[in-house]
């Protein structure tokens, strides 16, 4: 195998640019057929390399299709049989053309569909924006037994491609419409009408989606388990519940930057989302303690929260949460400007297994909340990851408590100015493989020192 492998990979540094492939002028294979049967009207010549007479077609098939989408198209251009084998549309199922987005137009879709056919089940097109509604609308026809699709960015897509694909894709699980600007609450009841093994949705930043839109989407895709919507300002506490009652599966909830939500909607994920692991409602201002309550009551098996720039928070709502959601990895509570030394205390006696958490900008930590957590069981076994950017209040004393924290791997420390070097190479002595990103002022010249005011790189040090 290792010498087909070496074979294969001279043959391919002759390719050229992968856009090619799809102009070639050889015969290609009928993708509704039997790629077996094609390659076999194919007879190897003299010509063709020493790998095409030691191994038989079903075994190149199978190394061809380890390939990426670069390699299958220079692939595409060494011989005629190779040609065959390389777009065959089984080494098609999973396409991402993110690394050519600028390039990709329709007619580069539509071929992609007419040669994978059936055997295409994960497309993605994110950031193509030139791609427009017919180009999907013939893609579903085509590609019907399609699972995943990435349209993240693809600015000129309306609600036609979604009713084309709840036409045809009623296989579809995973579906990214974030940034899709022109999409509205009809393409939530294309997509409820036809894709009933809808598991994982994004319709991020898509402005006119509104609660009607989620009411449709929860009561045709029951088993939804992944539901996105950052910044999605028309959706309120009604549109949260209809997919927290609806969606009895659903296991992860991003409400990032939906601002129009309140304590209600945390209330009704909290009584209906029993296994609920996941939960953002970072930059939703209007939430209070009220919100934390509800999830740490009804939503035990939380492992991440993100809860950044919730300033309504405090010491009470994560008292709460520590003390029933035990299974917490990751938490992101940024500028959550309320909290003190007491949730540290919280967090380390109740979340054992917490292994990456962010304190920046709470302004209220001192190295007595850092000391509580750092002699923790999450600290010394678990913790990998914490930021304590603009914690104005800690010293060297805390990063003499975080020593025992031989799982620790980052440390964030900008803008701590009671943090010194010294400090830091202490730290590094005792965790030699930890990185620690600080940043320290640099130092004002005297004033009789040259006749202007002299200029400083502000740029982070990293240690």
């Amino acid at each position: 195998m290792l010498q087909c492998v070496s074979i294969m990979s001279v043959q391919i540094m002759s390719g050229c640019c992968c856009n090619h492939v799809f102009r070639t002028n050889w015969p290609l294979v009928h993708w509704g057929e039997s790629p077996y049967r094609q390659v076999s009207q194919i007879s190897i010549t003299d010509d063709d390399a020493q790998i095409n007479r030691k191994l038989p077609k079903e075994l190149l098939l199978r190394i061809f299709s380890f390939l990426d989408v670069v390699t299958l198209c220079r692939c595409a251009q060494v011989s005629k049989y190779w040609n065959l084998l390389a777009l065959d549309g089984s080494n098609w199922q999973r396409v991402d053309l993110f690394d050519f987005q600028v390039d990709v137009k329709a007619p580069v879709v539509e071929n992609i569909s007419k040669r994978c056919g059936g055997f295409l089940k994960a497309l993605s097109l994110k950031g193509c924006q030139n791609i427009t509604d017919d180009a999907l609308q013939k893609f579903a026809d085509q590609c019907k037994n399609i699972e995943e699709l990435n349209l993240n960015n693809c600015k000129k897509l309306t609600d036609l491609t979604c009713e084309s694909l709840g036409r045809h894709s009623k296989k579809l699980q995973h579906l990214d419409l974030s940034s899709c600007l022109c999409v509205t609450d009809k393409a939530l009841k294309f997509i409820s009408d036809g894709c009933h093994h809808l598991r994982h949705i994004n319709v991020s930043w898509c402005k006119d989606v509104t609660n009607d839109g989620l009411e449709a989407l929860a009561r045709g895709c029951l088993k939804l388990e992944d539901f996105i919507c950052k910044g999605c300002n028309q959706i309120t506490d009604v549109g949260v519940g209809h997919i927290a009652i609806h969606c009895k599966n659903i296991r992860r909830i991003n409400l990032h930057s939906c601002q129009s939500i309140t304590d209600d909607a945390l209330q009704l994920i909290g009584e209906h989302c029993r296994d609920l692991i996941f939960l953002c409602v970072s930059n939703c201002q209007r939430l209070s303690d009220n919100a934390l309550v509800s999830v740490a009551n009804g939503c035990p098996a939380l492992s991440t929260l993100e809860v950044a720039c919730c300033s309504h928070f405090t010491d009470n709502g994560f008292q709460a949460l520590a003390k029933n959601c035990q299974t917490l990895e990751r938490m992101d509570l940024e500028e959550c400007i309320q909290i003190t030394d007491s949730t540290l205390n919280y967090l380390g006696s109740y979340c054992h297994r917490l292994t990456a958490l962010s304190l920046s900008h709470c302004e209220l930590i001192t190295d007595e909340g850092i000391r509580h957590l750092g002699s923790s069981p999450c600290a010394t076994e678990q913790l990998q990851v914490l930021e304590l950017d603009n914690c104005p209040l800690i010293t060297d004393a805390s990063l003499e408590h975080l020593m025992g924290c031989q799982s620790l791997e980052r440390i964030e420390l900008y803008d701590c100015q009671l943090i010194t070097r010294q400090g830091i190479r202490r730290l590094k002595t005792r965790l030699p493989n930890i990185k620690v990103h600080a940043y320290f002022a640099p130092v004002t010249p005297p004033a009789s020192v040259g006749g202007g005011r002299q200029r400083y790189c502000k740029c982070c040090v990293i240690l």
